[in-house]
């Protein structure tokens, strides 16, 4: 019987590297295609000549659009996961995710050499923002089942790739604009970038089970082999049943791997206690049961996500520099993307060994709710363009603080959240409880997609 005692070695922690290259790869759709918003902004919003004079320019509000349809699907398919694990097969799950992802990563590259009308350009993009991030959504479902089948750290590994993702995106906008070459030949280069991490991303994930290390977590869950505290339990109950059922003198009773004897009304008694106990022990509690206990903390992961989706980058990203030169091509990618996909990471980070305010205390809620104030005060930095609300920061490095506080805090909020909310209810809810946090952080995650939009016009 396999016990996690007989793992082989992770050799060279190569199974660990592959799953920091999957979780990176999983969030390359949405951070590429938010990063790039410079390039799509610059794209569609070009000015219109009729009769020799400049009419106003058509506002398509891409980064509204583009952050509703990127996070819609995550929301879709937490409801659609349950039936396409049922009737997909995982290598196909996996795999062709990648695959379409892939192919939708080529044909953005190729539309940066193709000239096109806007209204087609904007229409196109939003059907890839959409589909690559339905791809996108899958491929994330089954990989945390995937790396649920391996010990704890390698899940650690997983979402610090995730976490990482954002930088990476960020790093290769920065490389792309320092490169120097025209403004078609760095988007080419940039939307190259993901196409093959895409690529070592596929290849990674069909190494995977040519590896000792995985092989033996995964085909230790084809084969059900369970811990050897359970298969003495299982044991236990199957012997016994089986001997009331032959009317035989022995019972389930195994200790140290002997079955001791007993008469046939004391085999049927223990064989019934048995059951009772592992059936009342194992009845999972209903989801409004888990939701009671839970609520708090599902409330903060959907606060927390509706604050910063419903600007950011919707409204962050039309922040202006004060200063020209070089540095007006730098200021989105650097304080805007860089810090806060940096600095969300090493919230998220923070908490691996600091958990403060604990799960009980009210002062976490509180703390999520305070991190309202971040909208009115990121609305009012130097937005342009606007027509309502006055600037009040218009300095690039008063900007560049409330990003940085802005997102350590999300991060942080995020990841206390997330690891609180299964210490709040039973071990044998522990499931149940994951689920209804991913589904809560789907919705936060589209409910601050969908504010974004008045919080856009109010500015």
């Amino acid at each position: 019987m396999s016990t996690e005692e007989d793992a082989p070695a992770d050799r060279g922690f190569l199974v660990a590297i592959i799953f920091f290259i999957l979780g990176l790869g999983t969030l390359l759709p949405w951070n590429f295609f938010m990063t790039a918003s410079m390039y799509f902004n610059n794209r569609l919003n070009t000015s219109e000549w009729k009769n020799g004079t400049v009419t106003d320019r058509k506002e398509y509000y891409f980064n509204n659009w583009m952050t509703l349809l990127s996070q819609l699907p995550l929301l879709l398919f937490t409801w659609l996961n349950s039936v396409l694990y049922q009737r997909i097969s995982e290598k196909i799950r996996i795999a062709g995710s990648l695959v379409f992802i892939l192919i939708l990563f080529i044909l953005t590259a190729v539309l940066v050499k193709v000239p096109m009308e806007e209204d087609r350009f904007f229409s196109i993009t939003m059907a890839t923002i959409w589909f690559i991030n339905s791809f996108g959504a899958m491929l994330q479902g089954s990989l945390f089942g995937l790396v649920g089948l391996l010990p704890q750290k390698y899940s650690a590994v997983f979402m610090s790739g995730q976490g990482l993702a954002g930088t990476f995106a960020a790093l290769a906008m920065i490389f792309a604009i320092a490169s120097e070459a025209d403004s078609e030949t760095a988007a080419l280069g940039y939307f190259i970038t993901p196409c093959v991490g895409t690529l070592i991303t596929l290849i990674s994930y069909m190494l995977l089970p040519k590896l000792e290390f995985a092989q033996f977590y995964l085909d230790r869950c084809k084969r059900k082999t369970y811990r050897p505290e359970t298969s003495r339990q299982l044991l236990s109950t199957e012997v016994a049943e089986s001997s009331v059922t032959a009317g035989g003198p022995c019972h389930g009773s195994v200790s140290n791997g002997d079955v001791s004897c007993a008469t046939e009304e004391e085999s049927g008694k223990q064989a019934f206690l048995e059951l009772l106990t592992e059936n009342t022990s194992a009845q999972k509690s209903s989801i409004l049961q888990v939701f009671k206990k839970i609520w708090v903390m599902a409330f903060c992961v959907t606060f927390v996500f509706t604050v910063t989706l419903s600007v950011f980058p919707a409204v962050t990203v039309d922040v202006k520099t004060i200063y020209g030169g070089k540095w007006e091509k730098y200021f989105i990618p650097v304080c805007c993307f860089l810090i806060f996909n940096t600095m969300d990471w090493i919230g998220r980070t923070v908490t691996t060994w600091l958990q403060w305010p604990g799960k009980d205390s009210r002062l976490f809620p509180a703390l999520v709710v305070s991190r309202f104030i971040f909208i009115p005060l990121l609305m009012m930095c130097n937005v342009q363009e606007r027509s309502i609300l006055p600037v009040l920061f218009s300095n690039d490095l008063m900007f560049a603080v409330l990003m940085l506080l802005f997102s350590v805090s999300s991060g942080y909020c995020v990841c206390l959240s997330m690891t609180y909310a299964p210490q709040l209810v039973d071990p044998k809810d522990g499931e149940t409880a994951g689920a209804l946090m991913t589904f809560f952080l789907a919705l936060g995650l589209s409910l601050g997609a969908a504010f974004s939009f008045p919080l856009r016009f109010l500015v």
